[in-house]
């Protein structure tokens, strides 16, 4: 009798134990899905009908969602497409105890309601002393909107054509500005704007003046603009959108602007993200004038925009908690890199596989340091392994150069090296 007959009964299949201890850790429907395709390959021929079960256990995912891990070897320490900032373990730990009932807007020792999130803005306070006030919200794109509406809907924001740029995945700054009904005034030009062009623009239409740190790309040559303690004496507030998440000056970074010092040069509004260089969780900060940031607060669009608890317990534990990963990567020793990458290639090479330890250079990322470059160490392999990597577990992603993939270390903990060898071993087969 054909095989292909004896395809085994679904409920049948999910009786074995266990399946049925899968069901309680994944629902029933993503283990009928497992249990459907071994069913479908013993139809098609290519698994024996006794196996059905075991390839259904072998096949369960090990948590009922589709986002997969990545072990992020591209050189580009905050990757937009992979996440940017990874979370540290300790702001993984507050997100699961946060998951279940929590105080987040209650105040258990007098037992009524709370302001929400308090201990996390606590600690942005703690963070950034020069700032009065702080507001969470979903992303930083949502923190300038929010800015907009409060204070400049029906009015202008003064703003540089140098800045008017482009965020990820073809999000324009000026449509999102004027979506919130505030009108631009540009003023300069592309490579020149001077206080009197701002000085000229700015009156009684004016909401605020905006300062849009270009973050992806640089401007060389013949350039001119003004900064921020020149525009604070217009008589008008400055927003800063500094995007990055630095909330101090980064020694390593010199000319990527941090939250203190805009406020310090007089800002009164500072937004910015919550990941990328802070290393924390995907949020928008408003940071600034006591007055101002309760204008935004206590406006509507704000109920839309605010974050929920698993966000705020994990920037609070990245603001108050060790180095998140990305400060670890930005700071790793090169020389410690290349012992890695070279311990690395050697551990591969004994393996037979074509594994060499060259030099390399890993970026900020995400909008961060444009133009700065880290120097760093990675294992150079035959391209051919770029395309099980990315699709083996976990996924390994470089970059290929040269005919060559890139396995970068600057953005991987040195407590990963041995699974980035099983991966790549694994990937030879």
């Amino acid at each position: 009798m054909d095989s292909r007959r004896l395809v085994p009964r679904t409920d049948a299949v999910l009786a074995d134990p266990r399946l049925v201890a899968a069901v309680g850790r994944l629902g029933r429907a993503v283990v009928k899905e497992a249990v459907t395709l071994a069913q479908q390959r013993v139809r098609q021929g290519g698994l024996d009908p006794r196996e059905v079960a075991d390839a259904a256990v072998a096949a369960l995912p090990p948590y009922p969602a589709s986002l997969r891990t990545v072990i992020n070897m591209t050189g580009v320490l905050v990757h937009t497409n992979l996440g940017r900032a990874p979370l540290s373990e300790a702001a993984r730990t507050a997100a699961l105890a946060a998951a279940g009932h929590t105080d987040v807007e209650f105040d258990l020792a007098t037992g009524v309601r709370a302001r929400r999130g308090r201990g996390t803005l606590d600690a942005l306070a703690r963070a950034v002393p020069a700032a009065e006030d702080a507001h969470v919200v979903n992303n930083n794109a949502a923190a300038l909107v929010l800015v907009a509406t409060a204070l400049a809907a029906e009015r202008e924001i003064v703003v540089s054509r140098g800045e008017l740029v482009e965020i990820g995945d073809g999000f324009r700054i000026p449509d999102l500005l004027v979506s919130t009904g505030a009108r631009l005034r540009e003023v300069g030009t592309t490579n020149r704007t001077s206080y009197a062009d701002y000085r000229a623009a700015v009156g009684p239409e004016t909401g605020f003046v905006l300062k849009v740190h270009p973050s992806n790309f640089r401007i060389e040559g013949f350039t001119g603009s003004a900064g921020i303690a020149e525009l604070s004496g217009l008589g008008v507030p400055v927003v800063a959108d500094i995007g990055s998440g630095l909330l101090a000056r980064e020694p390593l970074l010199p000319d990527e602007p941090d939250a203190a010092s805009a406020l310090e040069a007089g800002a009164a509004l500072v937004t910015a993200s919550g990941d990328k260089l802070l290393g924390g969780p995907q949020a928008g900060l408003l940071l600034g004038r006591r007055d101002l940031v309760e204008t935004c607060r206590r406006h509507p669009l704000a109920r839309a925009l605010r974050v929920d608890k698993l966000t705020l317990a994990a920037l609070e534990a990245t603001l108050r908690g060790p180095e998140p990963p990305v400060a670890q990567a930005l700071h790793a020793d090169p020389a410690v890199l290349g012992e890695r990458a070279a311990a690395l290639a050697r551990r591969l090479a004994e393996a037979g596989i074509d594994a060499r330890a060259v030099p390399s250079e890993a970026a900020v990322g995400g909008g961060g340091a444009p133009g700065v470059t880290l120097p760093s160490a990675a294992v150079s392999l035959p391209e051919r392994f770029a395309g099980p990597l990315r699709t083996g577990d976990p996924a390994v992603v470089g970059r290929v150069e040269g005919h060559r993939l890139l396995l970068d270390l600057r953005g991987v903990p040195a407590g990963t090296d041995g699974d980035v060898v099983r991966a790549v071993l694994g990937a030879d087969l």
